[in-house]
């Protein structure tokens, strides 16, 4: 019998996850000595590569000595929490890495919880040990607290400790031991991660956690086997969550080595592998022996708790940009992105509209990116929270928030979280000047808030958040402050009308981008919108004039990406996405039917 152990990665966001997978894959021996790897090769999709982010949970198997070490990389934002969730039921032990200098955060709080409670003991490993501001003894400390805080039991505190520089590729037991390679953290793993339960003799039993799809074998889903053994051709039984059963036949079983995916005829209980041939497999899915039809407990994934309303674009440059423009093409890519993605859900609004549900901003605006890449088309209404009632008592979703700011910016701070209804709950000095503060908030008061935050620390605060609980609804919410400039003609902008519309406020556009009516052109320095003609050119005379004929100065527009708009947008207003363009416009483009509807409204 094979020995393997199952672990997975997790850690707050930028504490080096995907890092220490890299420094794993090289030392075990994985590569050959000749071959051309990418720096934090598992973050493989596009996206993650630009944003220096793990999105999706990717499993890579390499072999220390006599063992398989099976390892599956997690995200570490909040957003992504459903893939976390699902992966810990995968695995027999987890990594958790702490940053040195950053000690615990709240998305290691989120992890930790979910570790803790499917009674997994989990290895400490506190990165990054070689920042000037690290501080691993604190760190140690503060893991041990939350610990205790989450009613761990004895044996999950007395959890082995290993110090690491992941990008330098070396750990130690000891802070004093020299700084060699990543040989102590492979040993820990060995010694401290338990078998896998189950006997390959059992009639089997596996259970899949992830989907995969492929052109040629159709969908793949990547399962742990928990009993018995799967062959190539053997004939299984699907129980699906609803308790539908299917029978089918595995046409392809795939292992994992390194990076590669390598066709194998067996494998065993305890293992990771991805099997083909079930068309209907979907995750938390079983797989089992039709003479023994026995299904593992579903996943549970908690609810999502944003929407935004997806529809077809119906701007006057409609159709124009993009090659997807059609509700059914939209409403196919949501659905097969749902496949996937079990933390996402999509209803159906009527007229070409879609409700799509996820686990924050950045989910969505993800999923956003994705779709405009591949040339679709469409608009974004204003993210909502997803409300509900229990026992006639108005529920809303709340938000932990840990704030990083210099001491001389906590108090702006304070006070615009102040006003979104957050309550704070710890402030502490932190080393180098810094403070950390912790807020509970309503999960409607952040939105929007993170560009103004950024704006009030000039770039040097951190703001980290993670999905509290339902408590009772707070009332109406902040709004934004300024109002918008929205367009009053077709055409083309000219830069001599954005000069002359500066002083009232800041553009959008630049000279020659596309503007129609109801467009929003910039922001308001007042708190009103104010309709303004970007077309109008210089009116040119026979007379020339010193001084009149000066070149005009414009100030570069904002930089107005998914993010910001989404977050900066009213519920009034709407996102055009295109493969090319983002563009903010009014609901309802003509002004004067704007206006009844705004006095309707009130």
């Amino acid at each position: 019998m094979q020995k393997i152990k199952n672990i997975a990665v997790i850690a707050h966001v930028d504490h080096g996850k995907t890092t220490l997978v890299d420094g794993l894959l090289q030392q075990s021996g994985t590569f050959r000595e000749n071959q051309q790897v990418d720096e934090r090769v598992m973050d493989s999709n596009d996206i993650e590569k630009e944003r220096g982010i793990t999105i999706l949970s990717k499993n890579t198997a390499i072999t220390y000595g006599d063992y398989k070490i099976n390892i599956i990389d997690t995200p570490g934002h909040a957003d992504f929490g459903g893939e976390v969730e699902r992966v810990l039921k995968m695995v027999d032990s987890v990594l958790l890495l702490v940053d040195a200098q950053e000690g615990v955060m709240p998305q290691t709080k989120f992890v930790v919880k979910k570790a803790l409670e499917l009674g997994h003991r989990p290895i400490v490993v506190v990165n990054k040990i070689d920042k000037p501001g690290a501080e691993p003894d604190r760190v140690v400390d503060e893991v041990f607290d939350l610990f205790a805080a989450m009613d761990a039991n004895d044996e999950q505190l007395d959890f082995p400790v290993v110090y690491a520089a992941a990008r330098d590729g070396y750990a130690k037991i000891n802070l004093e031991d020299e700084n060699k390679d990543l040989t102590p953290l492979f040993e820990t793993i060995i010694n401290e991660v338990p078998e896998p339960k189950g006997s390959p003799d059992a009639p089997a039993q596996a259970q899949v956690f992830t989907l995969d799809s492929d052109p040629f074998i159709g969908k793949i889903g990547i399962s742990r086997i928990f009993n018995g053994k799967l062959k190539k051709g053997d004939t299984l039984t699907l129980v699906r969550a609803d308790g539908e059963k299917v029978n089918g036949r595995i046409t392809k079983l795939i292992g994992f080595k390194g990076l590669d995916r390598i066709e194998i005829d067996e494998a065993e209980a305890g293992d990771i592998v991805a099997v083909a041939g079930f068309s209907t497999v979907d995750i938390g899915d079983t797989l089992c022996d039709p003479e023994h039809v026995e299904a593992l407990d579903p996943l549970h994934i908690e609810e999502p708790t944003l929407s935004v309303m997806m529809s077809v674009n119906d701007s006057p440059l409609a159709g124009t940009e993009g090659k997807h423009v059609t509700g059914n093409k939209i409403k196919d890519r949501l659905l097969k992105e749902v496949e996937t993605n079990i933390a996402m859900r999509v209803e159906d609004a009527g007229e070409g509209k879609f409700r799509v549900s996820g686990r924050g901003e950045l989910q969505i605006t993800i999923l956003a990116e994705n779709m405009r890449r591949e040339g679709f088309e469409f608009s974004l209404s204003r993210p909502e929270v997803i409300t509900k009632e229990e026992n006639g008592v108005h529920l809303e979703p709340f938000e932990f928030v840990v704030v990083d700011v210099p001491d001389e910016y906590s108090g702006a701070v304070i006070e615009k979280l102040g006003k979104r209804k957050a309550e704070m709950k710890s402030m502490t000095p932190m080393a180098d000047g810094y403070t950390r503060i912790e807020f509970e908030i309503p999960a409607r008061g952040l939105i929007g808030y993170r560009g103004e935050f950024l704006t009030d620390t000039k770039g040097e605060g951190i703001i980290n958040s993670s999905f509290l609980e339902y408590r009772p609804f707070t009332g109406s919410h902040h709004k934004r402050i300024n109002g918008a400039l929205v367009s009053m003609e077709n055409g083309e902008a000219a830069g001599f009308a954005i000069f002359n519309l500066q002083d009232r406020g800041r553009m959008f556009i630049k000279p020659q981008d596309k503007v129609y009516v109801g467009m929003i052109i910039g922001e308001h320095a007042r708190p009103n919108d104010l309709d303004v003609n970007p077309i109008k050119g210089k009116q040119l005379t026979n007379v020339r004039a010193s001084g009149s004929d000066d070149a005009i100065k414009l100030v570069p527009p904002a930089d107005m990406n998914l993010e910001k708009a989404l977050e900066w947008i009213e519920d009034d207003e709407l996102l055009e996405i295109t493969p090319l363009n983002i563009r903010i416009r009014k609901k309802i483009l003509d002004p004067v039917a704007r206006k009844r509807a705004s006095r309707n409204s009130k």
